[in-house]
């Protein structure tokens, strides 16, 4: 229904611009008055539409709760300005959406304010100044950020340690459209993919599984879920047969010890650490974002 609906607009958005290239200025000017007049239409029928909501006061109230949730509703009432939450709370609902996975990591973000539709971020705790921050952010806590608020001019953050790569997962502080897009991370190169089975997953365990044509281990230590690249940094081999002790993951090839905790960090050598994967658990529907491979 979403990807639906996100092809109808881009598909409104090319019937405008085709109509802008009419070559005739009085069909030109009429087709525009046009779409003009029916926006104006639709939006003062869901502006009135939103008061007799509003005068219901308190079963009002929980209806815009409503509304707010529902994506479909939510991004139309944003095209015509009237979002019955305002943009900061919007903001802050993202953050504690993601906020359950960088706690897994020993991190967290702190909104430091939206000045003119910028939203302003600190990263705190494992992930201030961690390699793995940037993809956190991109994969993570930017996407949260914009499903709830596509009207954001940008995103600028502090504690983020900006990696070179070839995939184009670090671009930082830059502005993003707010027309409705795809669930994809900023780049082209990873989509949000559902993975079932992992309710199964019996704790302190390990188990890996393809994604997007990935290979990916899922930790679970208690009732919290890590999700890494299932090749161990200090040998190159699977660890698929890995075993958790505590918090750690021990290579079955090498012995190296990998803190779950802390965004794969190895225990005593700074320079190794597991591939972390972004996870999500909504309304019992566990979601991981792994970047694709590169053709070739």
């Amino acid at each position: 229904m979403d990807k639906e609906f996100q092809q109808r607009v881009q598909r409104v958005d090319e019937l405008i611009r085709e109509i802008e290239t009419v070559a005739d200025p009085d069909t030109r000017a009429k087709a525009v008055e046009l779409v003009q007049s029916l926006m104006e239409f639709h939006g003062a029928g869901l502006e009135r539409l939103m008061e007799i909501v509003a005068e219901a006061e308190e079963p009002g109230y929980v209806l815009f709760d409503n509304f707010a949730r529902d994506g479909l509703v939510a991004s139309l009432l944003l095209l015509y300005g009237l979002h019955p939450v305002d943009l900061e709370a919007r903001v802050l609902g993202a953050l504690e959406k993601v906020r359950p996975y960088l706690g897994s990591h020993g991190g967290d973000v702190e909104l430091l304010g939206v000045t003119d539709g910028a939203v302003h971020l600190r990263m705190k705790g494992s992930c201030d100044g961690c390699p793995s921050s940037a993809m956190t952010l991109k994969l993570a806590i930017e996407e949260a950020i914009y499903e709830a608020a596509p009207d954001i001019t940008g995103i600028e953050v502090e504690g983020v340690v900006e990696q070179p790569s070839a995939g184009g997962l670090v671009q930082l502080g830059t502005s993003r459209s707010s027309k409705v897009e795809t669930s994809q991370p900023a780049g082209g190169n990873g989509n949000w993919e559902g993975v079932s089975g992992l309710e199964s997953l019996a704790q302190n365990s390990v188990r890996a599984l393809e994604v997007s044509g990935r290979p990916v281990l899922f930790c679970r230590l208690g009732e919290t879920f890590y999700a890494y690249g299932n090749l161990c940094p200090g040998c190159g081999q699977t660890l698929q047969e890995a075993r958790l002790e505590s918090t750690m993951l021990i290579c079955p090839t090498c012995g190296q010890r990998y803190e779950v905790e802390r965004a794969g960090r190895a225990s005593d050598k700074s320079d190794l650490q597991l591939e972390p994967f972004p996870l999500l658990i909504e309304q019992g529907q566990t979601k991981v974002a792994v970047p694709h491979l590169a053709a070739g």
